[in-house]
């Protein structure tokens, strides 16, 4: 797939996270607790998962359990959780601009660091001066439009 569908795809990606915050903080309000809203939203997304997969694959693809380390079957979702609890409660608090905005200061330098030092098996992508200054650029930004 070309880079540019695949960036625009990303883009997407991005409103559909700001619209299923919006949507889910309003359900964590709702049921005055942002931990159900998670496992709403988790329970539903993993219903949502399954289906997909019966849908596209061929079968189940036979399952090397020996080449998985343990702890990636769960850190993964631990994570998804925290995120998806703390995003519910914070919306509604900070709003979903600032939330959203803060969260992608936090998502770019951590996936900067990230893909610096190779962490998750992710390919090396080494932070020169040029990153640097688009990394300064866009976190600016971000502040500047949200304080």
């Amino acid at each position: 797939m070309n880079t540019l569908i695949l960036m625009s795809l990303a883009v997407l990606t991005g409103f559909m996270v700001v619209l299923q915050g919006g949507l889910n903080s309003r359900l964590g309000s709702l049921l005055q607790s942002p931990l159900l809203a998670a496992l709403s939203t988790l329970f539903f997304g993993a219903v949502f998962t399954f289906i997909a997969v019966l849908v596209t694959s061929k079968g189940f693809p036979t399952l090397h359990l020996n080449v998985v380390p343990t702890y990636l079957w769960f850190t993964g979702a631990f994570f998804s959780f925290l995120a998806v609890t703390l995003f519910y409660y914070l919306i509604p608090k900070l709003g979903i601009g600032t939330a959203v905005a803060f969260g992608l200061c936090g998502q770019v330098i951590f996936s900067t660091l990230a893909a610096h030092f190779g962490w998750f098996g992710l390919p090396v992508e080494p932070i020169d001066v040029k990153k640097m200054l688009g990394l300064g650029a866009l976190i600016t930004g971000i502040l500047l439009i949200k304080l």
